[in-house]
């Protein structure tokens, strides 16, 4: 049922159409002109806000714009074969429910923090590079990040910032990751994700490498993101074992790899070790890392459902 005040409205409007009809009808193609192009600034303006936000794959193209040194003539070198397989058996299980509620409020509340808390510090150019979508024979490889490695630092947190602000001109020494936290849980940014950090030489994950330069063989750091937690004391002299990491460390790990989890569409089963990508035997770190800590926390984020 139309309302009275409604029909005194369409009474008035009828009256004065019939008064001065053109005068209406002028007035009426300027609403419509009007809101027509606040409709197209509207579609203009998400238009814009669009391409200033480019995709993953938009991004990579940028940084991964120059070429890997070339083999001179690919006819008469070919790329080394990937390693055998390894096969990883992730010790992060698929959790949905008896989900920690004082871990997952703790963490909620620290991530709202995280950014301010975050520090990035500017390493020698020497010790990353940039991800690269041929290979030296100029095959296509895929640049995208699609594993996480974890490391620890051997030594103390800014032992590692000295070494990866130092210039290192024989690759065989340059060396980096891309985000270090410290035993209080501080989390210190040295190498934007986009960019190809040098934190497992020799090393393949699912039987999976990129050769980048055709004077060494494949490494994961193309598609890899390394971070590495700081080494307490007792851990500096070596040894197979240490006392381990902070809960603050666990934390913080856990919301960084939340935060990449969720950027890249990384999958649980894809965050592995140092130890295990390495094909020369002789990297064993994260030592004395607990899976349990890092279990609980992922599933509180609702990582691992």
């Amino acid at each position: 049922m139309v309302r009275d005040s409604l029909r005194l409205r369409l009474h008035q409007l009828r009256a004065a159409l019939e008064r001065r009809p053109r005068t209406l009808l002028i007035g009426c193609c300027g609403l419509v002109l009007s809101g027509g192009s606040m409709v197209w600034l509207g579609l203009y303006q998400q238009i814009d806000v669009s391409r200033q936000q480019p995709t993953l794959l938009e991004l990579l193209d940028k940084v991964t714009s120059s070429t890997p040194k070339l083999v001179k003539d690919p006819s008469i070198s070919q790329p080394p074969n990937p390693p055998r397989a390894l096969n990883w058996q992730s010790p992060l299980a698929k959790q949905c429910s008896g989900l920690d509620q004082t871990v997952r409020k703790r963490l909620q509340g620290a991530q709202k923090s995280l950014r301010r808390r975050r520090q990035s510090i500017a390493i020698d150019p020497s010790n990353f590079g940039k991800r690269y979508s041929i290979d030296p024979w100029n095959n296509p490889i895929n640049p995208l990040p699609r594993v996480v490695v974890l490391h620890e630092t051997s030594y103390s947190l800014q032992s590692a910032l000295n070494t990866f602000q130092q210039f290192h001109a024989d690759e065989n020494d340059q060396v980096s990751y891309h985000t270090l936290i410290g035993r209080s849980g501080s989390v210190i940014d040295v190498v934007d994700p986009l960019y190809r950090a040098y934190g497992a030489g020799f090393s393949a994950f699912l039987g999976e490498w990129a050769v980048t330069n055709p004077e060494f063989m494949g490494s994961v750091n193309n598609f890899a993101l390394h971070l590495s937690l700081e080494t307490p004391e007792d851990g500096h002299g070596g040894g197979q074992r240490h006392s381990g990491y902070t809960a603050e460390q666990y934390d913080a790990l856990a919301l960084v790899l939340d935060e990449w989890m969720g950027r890249f569409a990384i999958k649980p089963e894809a965050i592995t070790t140092h130890q295990h990508v390495d094909l020369g035997g002789e990297r064993g770190d994260p030592r004395s890392f607990d899976w349990a800590e890092l279990q609980v926390r992922l599933a509180a984020l609702n990582r691992l459902c």
